[in-house]
């Protein structure tokens, strides 16, 4: 089932008297549960078609499509709380609060929604993130790994349609990078969640069901067009 598309989606901005298309009217469908990893060179557009996707920035022309309704129905106020409960963000910063622990910063979203936390599911999550042990500790006294892992937890409170990840290994090692990107897979699978990554690095896209190719803002490579 399809989740979320867009339609001739554009994203300029200017630059002195030039006009740079980031995102080039792209067309594209995700469909419920899928991995797809967007990828591309430095300044082809992939965090400028997530932030757009995800409502974070708005396009220039175009409209994305989330469960067969077009954004450009929502008001600013219909958009942020459509972010809160039914998208979670991953990104390279880890964007902790740091004087809050880490069960603290999980429990954010749902705390802000004014809802009970779904104790049960969090137990899971936190178990499956194997982040127990660091819940009542602040992030300063955790591992870039660690704080990247309560950073998915807490996008993942709200039990999200769709997780956004812009370069969420890329301020790790390898080791810590690669058990990042199983987890992602894992927690994807296990709830049902779409997950739209955005990465540079080619090993971690082959990990995904298909991989979206940038160059000057245009989709020039869809691994899934050969499935639809």
């Amino acid at each position: 089932m399809t989740i979320l598309e867009c339609k001739n989606l554009t994203k300029e901005y200017y630059s002195g008297e030039n006009v740079i298309k980031a995102v080039d009217d792209a067309n594209l469908t995700f469909e419920q549960g899928e991995f797809t990893a967007i990828t591309g060179p430095s300044g082809s557009g992939k965090s400028t078609l997530l932030h757009v996707l995800s409502s974070l920035a708005n396009p220039t022309s175009g409209e994305v499509i989330y469960n067969g309704e077009s954004l450009k129905k929502y008001n600013d106020k219909q958009l942020s709380i459509l972010r809160r409960r039914r998208f979670g963000f991953v990104f390279q910063a880890y964007n902790l609060v740091q004087e809050l622990t880490g069960m603290e910063n999980i429990l954010l979203p749902v705390m802000l929604d004014k809802k009970s936390p779904d104790e049960a599911y969090l137990n899971k999550l936190t178990e499956v993130l194997g982040i127990e042990d660091r819940l009542s500790h602040l992030p300063s006294a955790m591992s870039g790994g660690q704080q990247q892992r309560i950073a998915i937890a807490r996008a993942l409170a709200n039990k999200p349609a769709i997780l956004f990840a812009d370069e969420p290994t890329g301020n790790l090692d390898g080791k810590s990078g690669r058990e990042v990107l199983t987890l992602l897979k894992y927690v994807s699978a296990e709830f049902g969640i779409t997950l739209i990554l955005v990465t540079h690095d080619l090993n971690v896209a082959e990990q995904a069901d298909r991989i979206l190719t940038l160059s000057d803002g245009k989709v020039v490579r869809d691994t899934g067009e050969a499935a639809q």
